[in-house]
């Protein structure tokens, strides 16, 4: 018995046979795997709420003037969000829960008026605006508007007799953008941890 074990575990393991995929499959995996990797880079709620609400404000691609209007909304909307998010931060308080507020000129605005949340004038300080993050805000905007030119629906409801140029140039449009503002992100990393991004252990 122990003999019969020993002679299979000799035997080679089957090699696995590389899978063809057509020009379709291996374009829609990248879209697919771009797209993932922008929403990283943006507060997650808010890509999450476009890829969510994106096929129902479109009606799948289907639009009308009233959808179109709608599906505008929604993209303002989020890109707002995702240029006012870069500039929270967060914190802990001596309890250890997390605190939020919005950077300014002066310091940090914390949300919480509690006095157990509030920060000293001198640390509070280290959290003022500086130019990296208004940077960093324009590039989550241009990274929202790559993951809107990847969505399908959107594309539909807005040039839904577009040219093979012009379908052309919405595809590497936003590779591109990707490809700049990931980058942009990994030469000039924030330190931020706002709403919607990670927390930080500190």
């Amino acid at each position: 018995m122990a003999t019969a074990e020993a002679a299979l575990q000799k035997q080679p393991l089957l090699k696995r046979k590389p899978i063809k995929r057509s020009a379709i499959q291996k374009a829609l995996k990248k879209t697919l795997m771009s797209s993932g990797h922008l929403a990283n880079l943006l507060p997650t709620g808010t890509g999450l709420t476009f890829q969510f609400l994106s096929p129902l404000f479109t009606d799948q691609g289907q639009c009308i003037a009233h959808n179109r209007d709608r599906a505008t909304g929604l993209i303002a909307v989020c890109g707002v969000l995702c240029f006012v998010l870069c500039f929270t931060d967060s914190f802990r308080d001596e309890k250890g829960k997390v605190r939020y507020g919005v950077a300014t000129r002066k310091g940090l605005w914390v949300f919480d008026s509690k006095a157990s949340a509030k920060l000293a004038p001198e640390v509070a300080e280290t959290y003022r605006i500086r130019l990296i993050d208004i940077v960093h805000a324009f590039a989550s905007l241009l990274v929202f508007s790559a993951i809107v030119l990847f969505d399908q629906n959107v594309v539909k409801c807005f040039c839904p007799t577009a040219s093979e140029e012009m379908k052309e140039l919405l595809k590497s449009l936003p590779i591109w953008i990707a490809i700049a503002c990931i980058v942009l992100f990994v030469v000039f990393p924030t330190k931020r941890h706002g709403i919607g991004f990670p927390l930080s252990s500190k």
